[in-house]
């Protein structure tokens, strides 16, 4: 996907957050993050919003800090997270494409890098703040449900910080059934666990579904559509795999 689309997607994404979270309310419980009021998740991801839009618009070559939550609530905070929204979605849409500032999964560009972070991001907790209101939920493309599965699975969990680790080499196939090439290998070890865009060879558990139903399964935002195999081999992915801001 180009930068220019994952702009767009986080456009959208924050204005469908924003509107999901005013009708919730900021006292509603998040059922997706049980430990979250609408409150959390908004001054959450309006804080990742500035802090991301920085590195960008100000050159920031090596790491900074985030700015901390505001002490915001009722109707101003909807208006600080579109504040910030906004701001972040005009910096990455009129920055230069070669512009140097620090990022931390590998990428095309720190442009791209991060237009495409604060999309995933943003579409995440949006999921969150409709998950407080009720209802229908908007849809996610297939195609960029499966750029978040590779996002999270070839990057955030290649790290060292990641936590999926196994005591004994087990093997996790994802594969998304409607989206074209999109299955991956994880190899689960007591090191990171290694991700592969391929079916190669044989897998202990399997994982498969519509690419929007396993992107969110896989952010522990829904129960994995369809399983089979060795189960526990999934159960582990949920017990671990949570990516924590600090």
């Amino acid at each position: 996907m180009e930068t220019a689309e994952f702009v767009e997607i986080l456009d959208r994404e924050g204005r469908l957050l924003a509107a999901a979270a005013e009708e919730a309310g900021t006292d509603a419980k998040v059922p997706t993050c049980p430990d979250w009021q609408v409150r959390d998740l908004v001054r959450h991801t309006g804080m990742v919003h500035r802090w991301a839009a920085a590195f960008v618009a100000e050159g920031h070559t090596s790491y900074r800090p985030d700015g901390g939550l505001p002490d915001l609530d009722g109707e101003e905070l909807p208006a600080w997270f579109r504040e910030g929204h906004r701001y972040l979605v005009d910096t990455l849409a009129s920055a230069a494409p070669d512009v140097q500032c620090w990022h931390f999964l590998s990428a095309p560009s720190p442009l791209a890098f991060w237009a495409r972070r604060q999309a995933h991001e943003t579409t995440v907790h949006r999921i969150d703040a409709e998950s407080a209101r009720g209802g229908a939920q908007s849809g996610i493309d297939p195609g960029f449900a499966a750029d978040g599965i590779d996002e999270l699975l070839r990057g955030f969990h290649a790290r060292p910080r990641s936590r999926v680790r196994s005591g004994e080499p087990r093997v996790l196939r994802v594969r998304a059934t409607d989206t074209n090439d999109a299955v991956w290998t994880v190899r689960l070890s007591q090191e990171p666990p290694v991700a592969v865009r391929d079916a190669a060879g044989d897998a202990d558990c399997e994982a498969a579904g519509p690419a929007a139903q396993l992107y969110l399964a896989l952010w522990n935002r829904l129960p994995f559509p369809d399983v089979s195999g060795d189960s526990s081999v999934a159960a582990l992915w949920r017990e671990k795999s949570a990516v924590t801001w600090s």
